[in-house]
């Protein structure tokens, strides 16, 4: 760092800088601004601000600290202000006195995040707090924050070998390994780590070393450590890392709040635990599903835990459509769509020096193609490629559902469910029920106590056996007819539809995709396209080119309303919109949050209603896509083609006009304030 982080010109004291997070955010990057750290005051405020919204930063102690990382800043600067009119941050003891700003270069990589450590840390300590509050002079400020943020870190003392320590350990000691993590892994996983090392240094009876799990790093527990250690506390609110080393432990599992709030608490119930024979321990769980398990998502709850098991097995399933549909699409565009009717017969019997004439022998009757020789051999080929891959998708998404919630050994029986899903006509929708099965099955064996010369079969042979054993009969017995009933009724009713249905269904796609832009909203709209690819029916391809072109349409339509009337939005935003049109090209929809994000009750509705037009538009024309990505790169994909230029043209029309519209009629003060701020520099 060529400057210091904090510099007297960064500090007010005693200052009222109005009453809501984003006017003192304001002030604050104008301090920056003017001690020449950043460009542009209003990108670090509307970054920051952007950031606020998310999740309110105040932290325990009535202080804030609002952070960002942005291109206008030149280099990690802190500012801080001492308020006179507390402001809510939404901390949890009330409204914040003392703000930090933290705020990084773009390519700085995890400086801000340590810097956000440490001073969460230093938050810890009541002296730091009380310096802060009572400094008379902003070199006062500047001397403290320095000291917490440029000391070394304290290096972790070094712990004997399991029967030295067990040996030398007096018997009224008690040993604690702590683990503290939270969901940003910011603040509260490194204060409730201080929190919890603190109350311990203060018993004479109390060993405890905390390993924290954040963003910023931590030295990891010793292993002889944690063998040696009497109990063992959790405070955390995302899963454990590497929560095997722990097993058979007394444990004391509890939100990371309570790490900070309680720490006394929770080493007295630690102590309880280490001398209660009944007390709950850490399973096993994590070490029988392998090191890469998603089964370690303890704590979370289970619709929670089923949901991210349903995106982990789309994200999976994702790559197999992608390539096996534009693989699809590109035969059809070499081959001519004719080929399609014969494609199997044109690979295995012709080759590179037996190319297939346009008249072909298949199972005894001669067809006719449109081409002929290399193209009509090569888009065989990739058709041939593509299906293959296509043939994956049900599977893939089943397996990686079922390796979502149990980790590896999820994995086979979630693909033995999916392909039978396939066999018995169940679809995706099969795909999704064999996935979840499995998963859940095989979570629950995990957690059976068994002897130790079966443990090490249990993951590689007797959960996927058991598992798959399970899942194949109750599809087999139970489910599988009723599942196909319930495909057929859906396929049978996407093909039926025409005129106003159909519209129908673009509206809701339309609405579904540009609710919450990649959140679960539209996620849930787009596995409904890209698992129907598989069926390869018109209907399938149509409902595809409404999710994608419908996808498309916030990003572009944002960016070109920062051309169009860049007042209404913020320096932030008019930057976004530079690039947010190529985003929309390419179908990434989340282009547009940034826009939603700080400014969500005017953007979202105005994308909705253009999402909604091109869904519409879409369906009415009959567009299909046999892509699952790509956006309008992959133009060879729809058909018709101008079908889909008329759909995103129309969406893109109605968005932009109508963010516009709303902006103007219904103005933002925050963005006013920005935009005037920036004309006035």
């Amino acid at each position: 760092m060529n400057a210091p982080l904090i510099t007297p010109d960064l500090v007010r004291l005693d200052v009222d800088f109005g009453g809501q997070p984003s006017e003192v955010i304001g002030h604050l990057a104008k301090l920056m601004a003017a001690a020449g750290r950043a460009t542009d005051a209003a990108e670090v405020a509307a970054a920051a601000t952007a950031r606020e919204e998310k999740a309110g930063t105040g932290v325990n102690g009535r202080v804030a600290i609002p952070h960002c990382r942005v291109a206008a800043v030149n280099e990690p600067t802190l500012a801080f202000a001492r308020l006179s009119a507390p402001v809510d941050f939404s901390g949890p003891d009330g409204d914040a006195e003392l703000v930090f700003l933290i705020a990084a270069p773009e390519s700085g990589g995890k400086a801000h995040l340590k810097i956000l450590s440490k001073l969460a840390r230093a938050l810890v300590r009541g002296d730091f707090v009380e310096t802060l509050r009572a400094a008379t002079t902003e070199q006062e400020i500047v001397d403290a924050v320095l000291e917490v943020v440029n000391a070394e870190p304290k290096k972790k003392k070094a712990t004997p070998a399991a029967p030295a320590a067990s040996a030398e350990k007096k018997p009224e000691v008690i040993r604690i390994a702590a683990v503290t993590s939270c969901a940003t892994g910011i603040a509260h996983t490194y204060m409730a780590a201080d929190a919890l090392t603190q109350a311990a240094q203060k018993r004479d009876n109390v060993e405890l070393i905390v390993e924290p799990q954040g963003s910023s790093g931590g030295d990891p527990l010793e292993q002889s450590f944690i063998d040696s250690a009497d109990a063992v506390i959790f405070a955390h609110d995302v899963a454990v890392r590497d929560k095997g080393r722990f097993a058979g432990k007394p444990v004391v599992d509890t939100p990371v709040k309570r790490g900070v709030n309680s720490p006394d608490a929770l080493i007295d119930e630690a102590i309880a635990a280490a001398k209660d024979p009944n007390a709950k321990r850490v399973e096993a769980t994590s070490e029988s599903a392998g090191e890469d398990s998603a089964a370690a998502s303890d704590g979370q709850p289970w619709p929670k835990r089923l949901q991210q098991a349903i995106m982990t097995g789309v994200s999976y399933m994702v790559p197999f459509v992608a390539a096996g549909g534009l693989l699809l699409a590109l035969g059809f565009l070499i081959g001519g769509y004719d080929m399609a009717n014969a494609w199997e017969a044109l690979v295995l019997q012709h080759s590179p020096t037996n190319l297939p004439g346009h008249e072909v022998l298949v199972d005894g009757t001669a067809m006719t193609f449109e081409r002929s020789g290399w193209a009509l051999y090569l888009g065989a080929v990739l058709f041939a490629t593509g299906q293959m891959g296509m043939n994956f998708v049900v599977a893939a998404l089943s397996g990686y559902i079922g390796y979502g919630l149990a980790g590896r050994p999820g994995i086979a029986p979630g693909f033995i469910g999916g392909a039978i899903s396939v066999m018995v006509g169940a679809g995706f929708i099969g795909g999704l029920v064999t996935g979840l099965l499995a998963g859940v099955i095989a979570y629950w064996i995990q957690t059976w106590r068994v002897p130790r010369w079966l443990g090490s079969l249990m993951p590689v042979v007797i959960i996927p056996l058991l598992t798959s054993l399970v899942v194949g009969l109750i599809m087999f017995l139970l489910l599988g007819r009723p599942l196909e009933s319930l495909m057929l009724g859906l396929t049978d009713w996407l093909e039926s539809m025409s005129g106003s249905s159909a519209i129908l269904l673009g509206i809701i796609i339309g609405l579904m995709m540009c609710f919450d832009l990649g959140g679960p909203v539209n996620k849930a709209a787009y596995l409904f396209g890209t698992a129907g690819l598989s069926a390869g029916t018109d209907a399938s391809f149509e409902i595809m080119a409404a999710v994608m072109i419908a996808g498309m349409v916030p990003p572009i339509a944002l960016s070109i309303a920062t051309f169009l009337r860049k007042q209404l939005f913020t320096p932030a935003e008019q930057e976004n919109g530079k690039s947010a049109w190529l985003l929309g090209l390419s179908f990434v929809s989340e282009g547009a949050i940034p826009f939603a994000a700080a400014d969500p009750f005017r953007v979202i509705p105005a994308m909705m209603l253009g999402g909604a037009t091109a869904g519409a538009v879409s369906m009415g024309l009959g567009v299909g896509c046999q892509a699952p990505h790509g956006g309008i790169f992959v133009i060879f994909a729809y058909e018709p083609w101008w079908g889909m230029f008329i759909a995103l043209a129309a969406g893109v029309a109605v968005a932009t006009v109508a963010v516009i519209a709303i902006k103007q009629f219904w103005p933002n003060e925050e963005i006013q304030k920005a935009a005037a701020a920036t004309v006035a520099a």
